[in-house]
């Protein structure tokens, strides 16, 4: 028997997890059937959102939520390659007014960073094989937010032809806003304090000081533990060995001269590229207090 279009019970009411969903559009595949894969992959997604609630407008409803990675600016992620990508999980989530960015840890948790793309401030958003395209109408520039998960490709595209209103009318929101976690303003980039609820945020001078300073100082500034811990131990390795080998080229002892030129170059290489990948996680506006209240947005 061919399934039907799905038509939601009013008995199992609007929200899901305590957030305000579309279920008709949420639940059900690319041709508006409903799938109960779906619904399992949904709900696994939403269990790990709780928090959006105080940031959705009056009227605002969850289409979708999926997961990809965040933009990644050039020369962090030529110098680690795919090692960056790792770091840079997201999720995001689609309602009716707008695309939320939710930048996450490689197991998927909420970093207390949030972004929007209002589809007011949009003059197109295309999915381009698995990167979703989205151009401003202020500027005409365009970010990519590359590997949207292959489960919720076609449906994607199916909401940009027929759910998503974009307008380009609204220049002052083309582009994509960080909000504060606490109080859910928009915050200014560049600036390392909340407008609204000041709020304070980690800033780019300490993170390249403590990058440059400490063995992966810079990653676990920026709350990534994992590679820290594993950046701090190569690079005392290689301070370590280099005092050696130092010391035994200035008291004449034989060395490879070959290993005299790499070790400085590798450290300096390893050094370099957490300050940069420093720099660029700061953009993502990392809360200087490890537990937030979010306010209800009006």
């Amino acid at each position: 028997m061919p399934e039907e279009i799905f038509d939601p019970v009013d008995i199992m009411g609007p929200q899901i997890f305590g957030l305000p969903v579309d279920r008709q559009v949420l639940l059900s595949n690319h041709k508006n059937v409903y799938k109960k894969r779906i619904e399992k992959r949904q709900r696994k997604l939403m269990v790990r959102i709780p928090f959006l609630k105080s940031f959705l407008r009056k009227g605002e409803k969850i289409l979708l939520v999926t997961t990809g990675y965040s933009p990644l600016a050039s020369p962090a992620q030529y110098l680690t390659g795919y090692l960056f990508v790792y770091l840079k999980r997201a999720m995001y989530i689609f309602t009716n007014y707008r695309i939320f960015h939710i930048p996450t840890t490689s197991v998927g948790k909420y970093k207390s960073s949030i972004a929007q793309i209002d589809y007011a401030g949009c003059q197109s958003i295309v999915l381009k094989g698995g990167t979703l395209v989205v151009q401003y109408s202020k500027s005409g520039e365009s970010e990519n937010f590359k590997a949207i998960a292959v489960s919720e490709r076609k449906k994607i595209r199916t909401l940009l032809k027929k759910n998503i209103p974009l307008s380009g009318t609204k220049s002052h929101l083309a582009q994509r806003i960080h909000l504060c976690p606490r109080c859910a303003r928009k915050l200014t980039a560049g600036k390392y304090t909340c407008g609204n609820c000041h709020l304070e945020f980690k800033s780019k001078s300490i993170a390249t000081t403590i990058a440059a300073l400490i063995p992966g100082g810079g990653y676990f500034y920026t709350q990534h533990y994992l590679i820290g811990g594993l950046n701090a131990l190569l690079e005392i390795i290689l301070i370590v060995y280099g005092v050696f080998l130092f010391n035994d080229f200035f008291n004449q002892v034989p060395v490879n001269t070959i290993h005299l030129v790499l070790v400085p170059l590798i450290f300096f290489y390893i050094k370099i590229s957490s300050v940069i990948h420093s720099i660029h996680f700061i953009d993502e506006f990392i809360p200087q207090e490890t537990k937030k209240k979010p306010r209800k947005t009006s």
